[in-house]
């Protein structure tokens, strides 16, 4: 039980990434915070784990208000005394019609929509949960990257690019800030995953692109949300106490 008298918020938790996420830290005795614009999803999540025997509740919260963020996390400071993780899985490529755009074919709205999205509700939680992890002296936050924050997604853009790209960043610096507070801030980059917002659009590729992904990934399959998930328990979980300001890949080997 290796998440036992811990608590984790978990952003985005009401689907995908963040859904596989709390069920993991769920079924290994953690406490999960999940937080999440989709009630009905948070509920669903909730019903998830305490059926299994774990404990959950969830916050609903826009990840991208200042005001809805800090309240949130200082609901959970309160409730709970402490606020042990924090994994931050807002974020995505497909909130805006062209996932693949190319530079010249970005708009400035879509650009600012797509950095916005994947960069600002990171800053947010940990910008609110930081004070609480460094008067505690101790915390794991994880983020959420993408290989195309390494520059090596034929099918992202160059705004999601530059966002991941942020997102690693984002968390080398942040590791070394807090590292003298006991706290360790890792991230994943995880490859295509089929998670319930991306299966649509795999779904709509042709035979042909669905092997042609496969075939250049070298274990020969698409990444499911739990193998994210597994990661990203690792980074949050005693076994990585001396690990922070890495981004771990979860490609496949791609």
């Amino acid at each position: 039980m290796r998440f036992r008298d811990k608590v984790a918020l978990i952003t985005a938790a009401g689907s995908g990434i963040g859904w596989a996420t709390a069920e993991i830290i769920g079924a290994e005795g953690g406490a999960v915070v999940g937080v999440d614009t989709d009630k009905a999803r948070l509920d669903a999540l909730v019903d998830t784990i305490r059926r299994g025997g774990g404990q959950a509740e969830a916050r609903r919260a826009d990840g991208l208000d200042p005001a809805q963020v800090t309240e949130a996390v200082d609901g959970v400071a309160r409730t709970h005394g402490r606020i042990d993780i924090l994994v931050n899985a807002v974020g995505g490529s497909t909130i805006i019609a062209r996932p693949a755009a190319t530079v010249d074919e970005l708009t400035l709205a879509e650009w600012q929509r797509l950095i916005a999205f994947n960069l600002d509700a990171t800053f947010l939680f940990c910008h609110a949960v930081a004070p609480v992890m460094k008067r505690q002296r101790s915390g794991k936050v994880v983020n959420i990257s993408s290989i195309a924050g390494r520059g090596i997604s034929p099918t992202s853009s160059s705004a999601y690019a530059a966002a991941k790209g942020g997102i690693i960043a984002f968390t080398r610096k942040l590791a070394h800030e807090l590292g003298p507070f006991g706290v360790t801030v890792n991230a994943i980059a995880p490859s295509l995953t089929l998670t319930e917002r991306i299966r649509p659009h795999w779904d709509r590729r042709t035979p042909e692109q669905q092997a042609a992904e496969i075939a250049r990934t070298p274990l020969r399959r698409v990444a499911e949300a739990v193998d994210q998930a597994r990661v990203i328990c690792f980074l949050a979980s005693r076994d990585a106490d001396f690990v922070t300001g890495v981004t771990i890949d979860v490609t496949g080997g791609v």
